[in-house]
Parts: structure tokens; C-alpha cells; sequence
């Protein structure tokens, strides 16, 4: 287990800044245009894994939220999705003739609204993915629901197709909050969903809340939390809202007044951490939190979490294969996306027999390496560095010598301690762990002067 979080203001005022989450070494931002099927077929012949996580995207909503950045579709015609599915069963014919000799063990259905999908569409999905791919008898199947527009009988349906953990889309329980972001439900009917995913047996229920919404209060908030906490869920997410107008056209109908003051949003988190454990979950690290008898808290003591585009995860080991508009796999050593709008990943998979590669990045031998210690300390809080160096083959010390130097004034502030064998994150460190990530990430510079991230805390 990490150590407990230590929240010493003077420290965050100094290093709350902006960096990657790293659920990916390197991030998503090195993907370069120019790759294509071909890339796919490489790095599936180079990968030593023969266990895969699928990801899904569907990215249908039918009521724009105004806080989202992700990538999706608003419309109410249920057509559209029927469309999609046409599509995305081309490129899962294609695509799973890659993988006959892998087992799923993991599935997960994101968007968008996954559960914009009626009962008919969804079962035909199922139906397409169980048809093309072999499945663990134990596969994780899991599925990103939107309180709001769940169908009566859904859960019902879900469980009789296989799913077994359901991840709800929250993000607030305060009414004002709720329609400053246009996304207006209930405690009581969240409440329901829970109780009723309980009973049909869905074995880890997760829920995702944001901090730093228009007209959120450290006061509000506190009471969601509160609120969250008596539902019981097996996981819980609470990301910070990064407010870029300028790359989301929906958060312009956000107005900046309303927005939480930096002070706040950190009263917030302080809040909600000191609520969470508390309450008997265990920190996994950055703005997750989970139930100490929850396989990712079991894993994390045990040294087996891994990290990748899905987050935290207990199948770091699998390749990942997305499909969809906009997905990413990553194989091996390659990370590839398909095509992000709907009419190009439409055209490609229909043009370019049933696939939508379009971007992607090789990783060298330094990114394998970086990756390595990168995912070990976001994961583990801790760095072996004797296991790095008989991996990697190389002497830690001088082939991090910039790493370590960057880290002198991390180490100076109490934020790691630093032996011949072991880099380890301290209590005061775990909640800036971005940041010490960010000293062995040889793209960064580059990427901060082309875009924005989310600030740390």
C-alpha cells in the first residue's frame, strides 16, 4: 500500500501545475499521422502478449454536457447508431482475424453513452464481438452508463449479456450544479441503479465525480461526496475539470464567473481525500480511490497494478485493441488511433477493408524504457531500480542522470527519497506524482508548448 496522503499547502501552491496522466508512455499527444493496417500487422507480430483488452467506442448522446471533452455524437435518432454498428461490424471482421490466437480478458464499453445503445443494438454488438474474438471464462466485462438515460430493464439486460461491472457517470449531486453542466438527476434514482446493479450481481460498481464545475462549492461538494459515500461504490473517480473552451466548443456555454476559484477546487480535493479514506477506501493514486477489498487495491499492494488508457487496471499484461471512432490500441511496442470523426472512420473502414488506422506512434527503445519506470511509479509509488537496469540492461544512475537531477529539488521538498536501489514516493509526494513522472519524460517539453494539460491537483 502507498503511503497516506500528506496535504502540505505550501507544496501544492508551488507544485500545482499542469502535466500528463500518463495513461500511456508516450501520451497520445507523439501519435504523428502516416500509419495504417499495415503498423497493426507489425506490432501484433513483434507483441509477446497473447491476452487482449478490448475498448469499444460509442459515441452517441442524446443531450450535450457542457463540461465534456470526449469525443461523441448528440442526436436523438436511433438510426444513426444502427449505422454505426454497420460500420464498426466491418472493422471487427477485420480486425479479430489479427487475434485468433488471443483471449479477451477484458471488455469495456466507453463514448459518448455506451447505454445510448437499445437493447436490440446492444445485444447484436455482443453478439458480433462474441462471434469474432474468444473470451476468458472469467473476462472483465464492463460498460460506462449515463444515470440519465438508462432504459427500464436495462441493467437487467446488461447482466444477461455478460456484463459485470458497470461504471456510472455522476459528476455531481447538487441541483444548481447539475443544470449549470445541463446534466440534471437525482440522488435517490442514482441510488436505485446502484441497489439494482447490487442484486443482479455486477461485481465491482464504479462512480465518476468532477471537481471544479461552475457553481461547485468546497461546501457542495463536500455534500456530494457525502452523498457518494452512502452509496457504497466499489471504485470511485474524482477528476478535475480542466476548463479548455478553446478546444471544446461545449464549455463555451460555461461561463468563466461560475467557475470555482483554484483555491476552492484544491479545498475540494483536500475534502473529498480526507472523506474517501475516511470512509475506509484505499488511495490508489492521482483521483482514484477504492474499496481495500477491491482487486485494484488488492493489486496495488501486491505490486501488480498497471496503468493504461482505460487507467488503472489489473491487465497491464494485455494488448489493448480499440475499435470505434476515435479508439486507441496499443500492441506491443506501436500506439494507434483510428480515425476521430464519424464520416472519415466511416469512409476508412468501408475504403480500406474494415479498418481505421490513421495515426500511431513506434516506440524506440528509450520510450520502452521510460514506460517501464514511468508506469511502475505511477503505480506502484516506488522504483526498483536494480529490476529497471536488468530489464533494460543499462546503469540507472548514468542513464538517468538528467531524471535524477531534475528530481533534486522533488527530493530537496520531501517529495521522494532517493537510494542506490530505490526511488520511493513519500507521503508528501503521492499526491504530485504527475510530476515526478514528468522528470522522466523525454517528449515533454515539445508537447507543452503545443497544447494544455489538466493541472495536477
Amino acid at each position: 500500500m502507498i503511503n497516506l496522503p500528506s496535504w502540505d499547502q505550501s507544496l501544492i501552491n508551488k507544485y500545482n501545475i499542469s502535466g500528463p496522466r500518463y495513461t500511456s508512455y508516450p501520451t497520445a499527444l507523439s501519435l504523428a499521422d502516416g500509419y495504417n493496417q499495415q503498423d497493426m500487422i507489425n506490432a501484433i507480430a513483434a507483441s509477446k502478449s497473447r491476452s487482449l483488452s478490448l475498448y469499444i467506442h460509442i459515441p452517441f448522446c442524446s443531450q450535450l454536457c457542457y463540461y465534456c471533452g470526449c469525443n461523441k455524437v448528440i442526436t436523438r435518432h436511433q438510426s444513426k447508431a444502427d449505422l454505426y454498428l454497420d460500420n464498426l461490424a466491418l472493422e471487427i471482421a477485420e480486425q479479430a482475424t489479427l487475434f485468433v490466437d488471443y483471449n479477451v480478458e477484458q471488455l469495456h464499453l466507453g463514448g459518448g453513452t455506451p447505454t445510448f445503445l437499445s437493447a436490440e443494438q446492444m445485444s447484436r454488438l455482443m453478439a458480433l464481438v462474441e462471434q469474432h474474438f474468444n473470451f476468458a471464462d472469467d473476462a472483465e466485462r464492463g460498460i460506462e452508463i449515463d444515470p440519465r438515460s438508462l432504459a427500464d430493464g436495462m441493467l437487467v439486460h446488461l447482466r444477461k449479456l455478460g456484463f459485470n461491472r458497470v461504471s456510472f457517470g455522476i459528476q455531481d449531486f447538487n441541483d444548481a450544479v447539475q443544470l449549470a453542466v445541463n446534466r440534471p438527476q437525482s440522488v435517490q434514482s442514482v441510488k436505485g441503479l446502484i441497489s439494482e446493479a447490487r442484486e443482479l450481481g455486477f461485481k465491482s460498481i464504479n462512480a465518476d465525480m468532477i471537481y471544479g464545475l461552475p457553481l461547485q462549492t468546497p461546501e457542495s461538494f463536500k455534500e456530494t461526496i457525502a452523498q457518494l459515500i452512502e452509496l457504497n461504490p466499489d471504485r470511485v473517480s474524482v477528476f478535475n475539470y480542466a476548463h479548455l473552451p478553446d478546444r471544446f466548443a461545449a464549455q463555451r456555454k460555461i461561463k468563466d464567473a461560475d467557475l470555482p476559484s483554484a483555491g476552492d477546487k484544491l479545498t475540494m480535493f483536500k475534502n473529498t481525500l480526507e472523506q474517501m479514506l475516511a470512509a475506509g477506501y484505499q488511495f490508489i493514486g492521482m483521483d482514484h480511490f477504492a474499496r481495500k477489498d477491491n482487486e485494484l487495491a488488492i493489486a496495488q499492494n501486491e505490486g501488480k497494478l498497471h496503468r493504461n488508457f482505460q487507467g488503472y487496471t489489473t491487465h497491464g499484461q494485455c494488448d489493448l485493441l480499440g475499435l470505434g471512432v476515435s479508439s486507441i490500441s496499443q500492441i506491443g511496442n506501436a500506439i494507434l488511433q483510428n480515425e476521430k470523426e464519424l464520416k472519415h472512420y466511416y469512409k476508412a473502414v468501408q475504403e480500406g477493408f474494415g479498418n481505421a488506422v490513421c495515426k500511431g506512434v513506434a516506440l524506440t527503445d528509450d520510450d520502452t524504457l521510460r514506460a517501464a519506470v514511468i508506469k511502475q511509479l505511477i503505480c506502484q509509488f516506488e522504483l526498483d531500480i536494480p529490476s529497471i537496469e536488468k530489464q533494460f540492461n543499462i546503469n540507472f544512475a548514468s542513464y538517468f542522470c538528467e531524471a535524477l537531477q531534475a528530481l533534486d529539488p522533488l527530493l530537496a521538498d520531501g517529495l521522494v527519497s532517493v537510494s542506490q536501489n530505490k526511488i520511493t514516493v513519500t507521503a508528501r509526494g503521492n499526491l504530485f506524482i504527475r510530476i515526478i513522472c514528468m522528470c522522466f519524460d523525454a517528449h515533454l517539453q515539445q508537447q507543452i508548448k503545443q497544447t494544455r494539460f489538466s493541472r495536477v491537483i
